[in-house]
């Protein structure tokens, strides 16, 4: 059973107020794989966090779509109140790679669109578009060339 599995009972308990599961359960991926894990995000059972989710770490108001993969040192985090309506919203099918941060500023959302990839080590603040492919610090598109024959 990897980190993902965890955090979705997690989650489930959390949600359906059994006491004190989600907080020995957060000490588990913690100690095992040295994930941060809050138990008040919103996650899909499918989520999967490569290479066991290794020094993941999460702010709890993240909601992540179906089909997410994300590798081991990310970050998501949020300037913002754990319950506050802002959130960091990951739509189905995105990528996120090695060490990136996702970072939502001061009491604002952040929104990462459907099947986009966030290329190793990049840093995102503003919201990213469906199908985007973004890298660098900060975080801006990668530009198709065109393909001459």
């Amino acid at each position: 059973m990897g980190p993902e599995r965890i955090w979705w009972w997690m989650t489930r308990a959390y949600q359906r107020r059994i006491p004190l599961l989600p907080k020995l359960l957060k000490l588990v991926n913690y100690f095992i794989f040295r994930c941060i894990t809050p138990p008040e995000a919103v996650i899909e059972k499918d989520l999967r966090l490569d290479h066991f989710g290794l020094c993941f770490v999460s702010h709890p108001n993240v909601t992540i779509g179906k089909g997410v993969r994300i590798y081991h040192g990310v970050t998501l985090a949020s300037e913002t109140w754990i319950g506050s309506p802002e959130r960091i919203v990951i739509e189905d099918n995105v990528t996120i790679g090695v060490g990136a941060s996702v970072i939502a500023r001061s009491n604002t959302s952040l929104r990462i669109g459907e099947g986009a990839y966030i290329g190793a080590g990049a840093v995102v603040t503003k919201d990213v578009p469906a199908g985007a492919i973004m890298v660098g610090i900060p975080a801006r598109p990668l530009e198709k060339k065109a393909v001459t024959e």
